[in-house]
């Protein structure tokens, strides 16, 4: 059974955010704004039209 583009754009997110990683010395707006996505997407249908845009922020094919 294949993935959802919903389950393949949250995977890309969860593993960009355990490879970069927060650094304790400062906000890392790059991390922020992968950890907003992924609560964005959590938040939304299969179907959203979000889970497309993010696939293509992202480069999830």
């Amino acid at each position: 059974m294949r993935d959802s583009l919903k389950d393949r754009v949250r995977q890309k997110l969860l593993r960009q955010l355990a490879e970069d990683g927060p650094d304790p010395e400062q906000d890392d707006a790059r991390h922020i704004s992968v950890a907003d996505d992924l609560e964005a997407l959590e938040m939304v249908p299969t179907d959203d039209p979000l889970v497309e845009e993010l696939a293509q922020r992202y480069l999830v094919f």
